[in-house]
């Protein structure tokens, strides 16, 4: 029986390459560099002017010994770009996220750029993972829809959503304030004054900005919110099942004691599952219960009653985020800024007056 030959020990990488193909991270070892300076330098990204020439130099000597990628490096010897952005969503599936992301497939697919899309679940390990990716595969810019990113990239980036973060980039946010009082004031004015909320989830970076405005404003219209007309929604099914949360949120206000005439909820998917429990309930909307949602995705003005909103240009804001994401790739001197949107009242079938005699009780 023959002995197994010992598997070579070698580890010069030019002897490596010849056994297997050589890999980012490899290249990134041998020179001491990280993946995303390596991949930078030989993608030719524009993201690289803050790289210094010496150490492009070593990249590129390196990438020619040890025969890493001929296609991209062949693409970065003729001055090319790569032309590619990555997008970086919490779930694909959701009204919101997909409604924005088909902004940015519009105008990026117009301009011939190319791009990857990724969902992760509120998940770091998988954000931080994505953005290490998007580089490695030769993106020259990235989106974030609602992510919130612990750790930003030499890439330019652009977020859209409520979303902080620590490093620079270019920021579009709704003025949620404004959504808030739009909402609350046309209730009121309809003779509202048991009101019930749907708060957002704790992970969500509009929740708290929401909830601040919601109280700023019932102050000022003088009304009284009960602790039992507030439900914070919980993700159900890893968060791909915004309905159903809304069913069983809507399940926990019917049990309150105090009777209400109107539900703010956080958003439409869930305001469209609290529809759907007050159905079951046999509560007439908007005859015994005004619902108001907040996004404008697309199934709210087809269910029915179709849904009053408070309502953002999701498909423009994400049309917008790649005009800023390509205007940062193709003028390196772009500064990050911030853009806010205004939010728009659009009233529909499922609100209504206040019902008289809840009105009139209300008020002995």
């Amino acid at each position: 029986m023959r002995t197994p030959k010992a598997a070579p020990t070698n580890k010069d990488p030019a002897t490596a390459s010849k056994l297997k193909p050589t890999s980012l991270r490899d290249l990134a070892e041998y020179l001491g560099l990280s993946r995303t300076t390596v991949s930078l330098v030989i993608n030719n990204s524009h993201a690289a002017h803050g790289i210094s020439e010496e150490t492009c130099e070593r990249v590129r000597k390196a990438a020619v010994k040890l025969k890493y990628k001929a296609n991209y490096f062949a693409r970065m010897l003729n001055n090319k770009q790569s032309r590619m952005v990555g997008v970086l969503a919490p779930d694909l599936g959701g009204g919101y996220d997909s409604e924005i992301l088909t902004g940015i497939e519009r105008l990026l697919l117009e301009r011939q750029y190319l791009y990857f899309v990724s969902s992760h679940h509120w998940d770091k390990a998988v954000i931080r993972q994505r953005l290490e990716v998007f580089a490695e595969r030769g993106a020259e810019g990235i989106i974030l829809i609602n992510t919130p990113a612990e750790t930003g990239s030499s890439l330019p980036m652009v977020s859209i959503g409520g979303v902080t973060h620590d490093f620079p980039l270019t920021r579009i946010t709704l003025d949620n304030a404004r959504g808030i009082r739009l909402a609350l004031e046309y209730l009121y004015k309809s003779g509202h004054r048991e009101i019930a909320f749907f708060k957002g989830h704790t992970t969500s970076s509009d929740t708290e900005p929401r909830w601040t405005a919601i109280k700023q404003v019932v102050k000022s219209l003088n009304l009284r919110v009960r602790k039992e007309h507030v439900v914070q929604l919980k993700r159900l099914d890893h968060g791909l099942n915004p309905i159903r949360e809304g069913y069983v949120a809507a399940e926990q206000l019917l049990s309150a004691e105090h009777p209400f005439t109107a539900l703010l909820a956080f958003n439409d998917l869930s305001a469209i599952g609290a529809m759907h429990a007050f159905r079951d309930a046999g509560k007439r909307i908007p005859d015994d219960i005004s619902v108001i949602g907040f996004d404008d995705v697309q199934a709210a003005s087809i269910i029915q009653p179709s849904l009053t909103t408070i309502r953002q240009p999701l498909a423009r804001m994400g049309m917008l985020a790649a005009s800023e994401v390509m205007a940062r790739i193709e003028d390196a001197q772009s500064e990050p800024h911030n853009i806010l949107i205004e939010p728009e009242l659009v009233i529909r079938q499922s609100s209504a007056p206040c019902p008289k005699a809840v009105k009139s009780s209300l008020h002995r």
